[in-house]
């Protein structure tokens, strides 16, 4: 479940991510501070204060439910890990696309406008070229956040053995249940997981 779950978490970041940081890439908010704060939260609060968040804006009483009701139904089932880890890697995707976004030369941009192209062709064409491999590694650091996410899926979508168990989960309910082995194992997946993406991220990292 961890591997697919993650998978589509990083999906959605990326969709989120990638269009809202070329945004703020070149235009300058209002609240421009206060936004960067909100985004950054995720990054620097405790996770189970970020699920515990999560759930009181989707539970039956909560803020977004008021507006969707069915949003609620996400809680405790499968949707509710891909919400958890989707709102946790966008936040690391955001930072890390907005940074690769603003570093880039504006003159790129401007030649390309004053060439026909539209701001949308101008990313397609020119910026996500240009850009690839850093948001890459963003992607890859988004991706080992979400697959070894804990805190927050524990709140939002709780611990239900084959139900919403993903890795880190396996291991928390195995250990809770006295069945070792079993988590040791689960451990040792993570680890490899999270070697093999530092491994990558390396290799891009010399390459950049």
């Amino acid at each position: 479940m961890s591997l697919a779950t993650s998978i589509l978490s990083l999906l959605l970041a990326i969709f989120i991510a990638i269009p809202s940081a070329w945004v703020m890439s070149q235009v300058r908010l209002p609240l421009q501070k206060l936004i960067d704060t909100f985004l950054d939260l995720p990054m620097v609060l405790p996770p189970l204060v970020t699920g515990l968040s999560l759930l009181l804006l989707f539970n039956s009483q909560g803020i977004l439910s008021q507006f969707i009701p069915i949003i609620s139904q996400w809680i405790f089932s499968p949707l509710g890990i891909i919400v958890a880890q989707t709102y946790i890697a966008s936040s690391i995707m955001l930072r890390n696309a907005r940074g690769t976004f603003s570093s880039l030369d504006s003159g790129y941009r401007l030649a390309a406008y004053n060439l026909g192209l539209s701001p949308l062709q101008t990313l397609l064409k020119i910026e996500l070229p240009m850009c690839w491999k850093p948001l890459l590694c963003g992607a890859i650091l988004a991706w080992s956040r979400a697959i070894g996410e804990f805190g927050a899926t524990l709140m939002l979508a709780g611990a239900t053995r084959f139900k919403t168990e993903t890795l880190p989960m396996a291991v928390y309910l195995n250990i809770a249940s006295g069945d070792f082995e079993i988590a040791v194992g689960a451990s040792l997946w993570l680890l490899f997981i999270a070697a093999c993406l530092l491994l990558v991220l390396r290799t891009l990292n010399r390459n950049i």
